[in-house]
């Protein structure tokens, strides 16, 4: 294994709740109510399946609308910074000083990317960046992986996806990628964990898997 890519929400640092906080809010204010499976629904989708996801549980045709406004929100949430999840900058120092290749693969726009990467100081252990913007295809298809393996220089079977969501699982595995769940606002599956290398309770755990 020579390449490693993560998702960055809920995985590299502590976003997740920020998104689902303010889907709430979004709701609350036209009546709505968000089911308790809201959160797999939407964790790590882009695309054509953010959007599917929201016309039924905004219940509406307009779901561009409602998407645009949470992003809107949660970029000014996040203006000073997010946490980084426990482990992370352990990982990636650890990658970095044994040579991995290493990318982000997320479902945020590329500028979200990069302000968050940058404010946590850790923009410089990529070697690729890769949007959910950038495929047509959003997780849970294989697109975003695919890409930013072929970014790094090698074939998905050489590469670990490192995720935290169920449609990020699934992505991975699609790719044909050796995937690595370490949950955070949703617990594996059945079908998850028949989906994973492994699971992991935190980025530690998962530099040690992969170093062994």
């Amino acid at each position: 294994m020579q390449g490693a890519i993560f998702d960055m929400d809920g995985l590299l640092i502590d976003s997740e709740r920020i998104w689902q906080s303010q889907w709430r809010a979004i709701a609350a204010e036209r009546g709505i109510t968000l089911p308790d499976s809201f959160p797999g629904e939407i964790c790590g989708t882009a695309g054509a399946r953010t959007l599917e996801v929201l016309r039924l549980r905004f219940q509406t045709e307009d779901a561009q609308t409602v998407r645009d406004e949470c992003a809107r929100r949660v970029h000014k949430l996040e203006e000073n910074g997010v946490p980084l999840k426990p482990g992370a900058r352990d990982i990636l120092t650890g990658l970095r000083a044994a040579g991995w290749r290493v990318a982000v693969a997320s479902s945020s726009p590329m500028d979200m990317i990069r302000h968050n990467l940058s404010l946590d100081g850790i923009d410089g252990y990529f070697d690729a960046l890769v949007s959910g913007q950038e495929v047509a295809n959003g997780k849970p298809w294989p697109d975003i992986f695919l890409r930013a393996a072929e970014k790094l220089g090698l074939a998905p079977e050489e590469c670990y996806v490192l995720e935290d969501s169920l449609s990020g699982v699934e992505a991975g595995w699609r790719a044909g990628c050796r995937t690595i769940m370490v949950p955070d606002l949703m617990q594996p599956t059945d079908e998850a964990r028949a989906r994973c290398f492994r699971i992991c309770r935190d980025l530690n755990e998962a530099w040690e898997t992969m170093r062994a």
